[in-house]
């Protein structure tokens, strides 16, 4: 019997960091060996992830660069991707704040000192928390590489995992990135 294969494109959770990270840095020319070195990722995940963005049309070429798709992004991240890539949770573990206990809502919203709050699981990990499982394994370390793309993820794991009030804070200032 021949094996039917399915043609249809399914973004994957690197995809959205490697989309993330073109919209933190705007229109500065990245090759897929420094995107790689950035992400921590391989430069085939990372050829792979703009492909397939560029299918799901969040990412486009103009003038022969990446362009981000900025309002089909926006839409996708505030509307489908929390629904796409729920979040993960774990047992308590030394990771990397995200979500309400890192900036830029570290500083807006108070949680009690008696509850955990929530870290991607990194070893070096700086927080003993909650494990929240990032989009993909090198977020921790991309993340201290980049502080706009630590603040943009986190503040997408907020709204991907985040009660009502982070969720509504996390959107407002996602879109404000989007401007």
């Amino acid at each position: 019997m021949k094996r039917q294969t399915n043609p249809q494109v399914v973004l994957k959770p690197q995809d959205l960091v490697v989309l993330l990270k073109l919209l933190v840095t705007g229109n500065q020319r990245r090759s897929f060996a420094e995107l790689s070195a950035e992400l921590s990722m391989s430069a085939s995940e990372v050829h792979g992830s703009v492909g397939r963005a560029r299918e799901a049309r969040l990412l486009h070429l103009a003038t022969g660069e990446l362009q981000v798709a900025k309002a089909a992004l926006k839409e996708f991240l505030l509307h489908g991707a929390k629904y796409a890539f729920p979040a993960t949770v774990g047992a308590p573990t030394r990771g990397v704040p995200t979500a309400y206990a890192a900036p830029p809502l570290r500083d807006q919203i108070v949680q009690p000192d008696t509850e955990l709050p929530p870290v991607w699981p990194t070893a070096d990990g700086e927080r003993r928390g909650i494990a929240f499982y990032p989009l993909y394994p090198s977020v921790p370390q991309a993340a201290r590489k980049d502080q706009a793309l630590y603040e943009t993820l986190a503040l997408f794991d907020a709204l991907r995992g985040g009660a009502a009030r982070e969720r509504n804070l996390a959107a407002k200032l996602l879109e404000e990135r989007f401007a």
